[in-house]
């Protein structure tokens, strides 16, 4: 089994490369739900959206969120009517949302709602999200606190990010079947994802940090940093905020406790020392997903770096 920590579009785009290399029903994703949020009265789940769309090959090309080919009928009548609209929900969308609300109502986990869902969608991996308890990433600026998808989407991460903290987090609990899975793992594979708020959530719930550092598989992740600059998003203004240079180095401090491998992009091939230095193995190959051949070749580099860690541990114990 491979267990892979998620969320963005980073993250989306790591599993959909994963799904062409591992049989599907071997594949376990624990999901961030720190962005979570109440929006038209519905529970919206964006990144286990991202993942369940990607899986069932609803996501959209175009946007890299929401569903392919979407329309927003709603969107515009609900903006007629006053309310607010920058978080945008397409027509397609809305039903994932008005099922999860549902199905939460009638007393059911995020964990159960979230299961309805992919095996109605013909998904056969495991999607799970980090806890079924509420945790709100919340991000501090000089103009006070933002929730992640105020920050994210309607400011579009213009303000300056003085800090994160995860609201609930302490009191959380990780979803069922989270910390067996990583212990039964073959590997677990970190996403390119935003180590602050994509990774950051799933790792301030208790126990699942622990998890990592004891579980006997390998623990691989790929850099969402190439270059000393994020792919896309506000991963390096968010590590900043954290005390992390934004660097390959900065990644792997966030992860030093419990990684044994570091995927990072060739351009960086000549920056390896400071990762190396924290006991972390590096490779380097191109990790810039713009085609699903790059997105499986990228899953591919993981599965052997995870190999090959499994290969240096045996010859250590001898």
């Amino acid at each position: 089994m491979i267990v892979v920590l998620t969320g963005g579009t980073g993250g989306a785009k790591f599993v959909q490369g994963l799904q062409q290399v591992v049989p599907a029903a071997q594949i376990t994703t624990v999901v961030n739900t720190g962005d979570d949020l109440e929006w038209w009265g519905l529970h919206v789940s964006p990144d286990l959206d991202s993942i369940t769309y990607a899986m069932a090959g609803l996501l959209s090309r175009e946007r890299g969120w929401g569903v392919d080919d979407d329309t927003f009928h709603c969107l515009e009548v609900i903006g007629r009517l006053g309310a607010p609209t920058w978080f945008q929900l397409g027509d397609r969308d809305l039903a994932v949302h008005l099922v999860r609300t549902q199905l939460l109502a009638q007393a059911r986990t995020l964990t159960q709602a979230t299961e309805r869902i992919i095996r109605r969608l013909g998904i056969a991996s495991r999607v799970l999200p980090m806890t079924d308890a509420a945790v709100e990433t919340r991000v501090m600026t000089p103009a006070g606190e933002l929730s992640f998808q105020e920050y994210f989407v309607r400011e579009r991460w213009k303000p300056e990010a003085t800090g994160v903290k995860f609201l609930g987090a302490e009191a959380a609990r990780p979803a069922n079947g989270v910390l067996e899975a990583i212990h039964k793992a073959d590997s677990v594979l970190i996403a390119p994802s935003n180590p602050i708020t994509s990774i950051g959530p799933i790792l301030a719930v208790p126990g699942i940090r622990e998890g990592l550092r004891h579980t006997p598989a390998p623990v691989v992740a790929v850099s969402p940093i190439v270059a000393g600059a994020a792919v896309s998003g506000p991963a390096g203004k968010l590590m900043q905020s954290q005390g992390l240079p934004v660097s390959i180095e900065g990644v792997a401090r966030a992860y030093a406790d419990f990684l044994d491998a570091l995927i990072i992009d060739q351009r960086d091939a000549d920056q390896t020392s400071g990762v190396e230095s924290l006991g972390i193995a590096v490779s380097a190959t191109k990790t810039i997903m713009r085609s699903l051949g790059d997105k499986e070749a990228l899953a591919q580099a993981a599965l052997a770096a995870a190999a090959r860690a499994v290969k240096s541990r045996a010859l250590e114990t001898r």
